[in-house]
């Protein structure tokens, strides 16, 4: 009779296999392998940390092996790596040869009695992933070690049980897979289209007819020659003045970082007040409707709008428009390709890659009349209207499908599969 067989503390995601099956403590039957390696194994054979293994489908994210750290675990053909670190994050690979590891990842080796591959999707399984998630020591570097993993469920059925669902969640999973990876191409591009339609619009302007000539900048190409290039600084007012996000008056105010902001659109995820960050150095005050730049790592291309007073980080630029400018018009024109090349080459003329006040303040922007922004500015919010619409469309059937993908595999280490009674 197992364990749990006559015990109160079954786990919840298993609290349904098959009478016929087996459901004892991990640890019974999976070996926890702690050898170390030679210098010479160190030195030829294949490394594998925690970050290079893809949460939840245990496929690997590199094609060459990095050089070995010297706290490292050997490992062998079959073995199970299950990530210790972040649990949460779902790391787990299933080796196909031998190697070594990060000590971050535990060296699990199944008995005879247990089929790897079905190891490896109970231990990539939601039910599993979340119950080691809640028993992880540690704030913010949240560690499961192997007594908490070794104290696991492990339902485990008959050998040829255990190889039929391996086989079974193996051919469903990679069609699953073969599907998100097209829907994620599809975001791509969706992605790179919408970018194409603003940076045509806010660097070309709307009238295909339209005469241009030459702005004599490589990265923006010709303009319409009723446009002006004017410097950024002679536009634009870039706040400055530090305020105390302790003080009472600040405290409660909403405080936006890069983190907060979707990368290439804008989009701001929930802000929380400086309170609740715990800020303890300066920020900055932004009026009110202030666009907010990034001025570390360009390339990402973040840049947000908000319509309150705010605090942001000293990683942000909050740039007033003026009256000259449209506040839209140049929100679109900051995420534009053009703008991003120039941001990227001043970013790497500093020893801390950014984008400095003088580089700002020196851009050449293009600046078409009142009325014209305006109508950019409707073009480019319609362009992302639609994309937005399509994008989470695409979006919300990934999330289904990576629901579906962890439902089936809990049913199948679990013995709840129609297909395989």
């Amino acid at each position: 009779m197992s364990y749990f067989a006559r015990s109160d503390e079954l786990p919840g995601w298993v609290a349904n296999v098959p009478d016929t099956w087996g459901c004892d403590w991990l640890k019974w039957s999976i070996d926890l392998s702690t050898k170390r390696p030679t210098e010479e194994q160190q030195e030829i054979l294949p490394y594998i940390s925690n970050e290079d293994i893809a949460s939840w489908t245990g496929k690997l994210l590199i094609d060459e092996p990095k050089p070995a750290e010297a706290d490292s675990r050997r490992f062998q053909a079959n073995d199970i790596l299950f990530n210790k670190l972040r649990p949460y994050l779902a790391k787990v690979y299933h080796a196909t040869f031998e190697g070594v590891s990060s000590g971050e990842l535990l060296c699990l080796r199944p008995s005879q009695g247990v089929e790897p591959r079905f190891l490896f999707y109970v231990l990539v399984s939601k039910g599993f992933i979340d119950t080691i998630n809640a028993e992880t020591f540690g704030a913010k570097m949240p560690r499961a070690d192997w007594e908490i993993v070794g104290h696991q469920p492990l339902p485990l059925p008959s050998l040829d049980t255990q190889r039929q669902i391996a086989r079974f969640l193996d051919e469903k999973t990679a069609r699953i897979d073969a599907l998100i990876e097209k829907k994620r191409a599809l975001l791509d591009r969706l992605a790179e289209k919408r970018q194409a339609l603003i940076t045509r619009a806010v660097t070309k302007g709307l009238d295909p007819t339209a005469p241009m000539k030459p702005s004599g900048i490589d990265w923006l190409g010709d303009i319409p020659a009723h446009w002006s290039l004017i410097p950024f600084k002679w536009r634009c007012q870039v706040q400055s003045g530090q305020v105390d996000p302790k003080e009472p008056e600040y405290a409660e105010m909403m405080l936006i970082a890069p983190d907060h902001i979707e990368s290439g659109t804008g989009r701001l995820y929930e802000p929380t007040s400086a309170e609740e960050q715990g800020a303890i150095s300066g920020k900055y005050l932004c009026p009110e409707g202030p666009i907010l730049y990034s001025k570390i790592r360009p390339a990402l291309r973040k840049v947000a709008l908000y319509d309150r007073e705010c605090l942001c980080s000293a990683d942000m630029y909050a740039i007033d428009p003026g009256r000259d400018l449209v506040r839209e018009y140049l929100f679109y024109f900051l995420l534009t390709d053009a703008f991003t090349s120039y941001a990227e080459l001043e970013s790497l003329r500093v020893a801390m890659p950014k984008v400095n006040r003088e580089a700002l303040g020196a851009f050449p922007l293009p600046v078409p009349n009142i009325e014209e922004q305006r109508e950019i500015a409707r073009f480019c919010e319609g362009i992302d209207h639609g994309n937005r619409r399509e994008t989470d469309e695409v979006q919300d059937s990934v999330v289904k499908l990576e629901e579906y993908r962890a439902a089936l595999i809990t049913a199948g280490v679990t013995g709840q599969l129609p297909e395989l009674r």
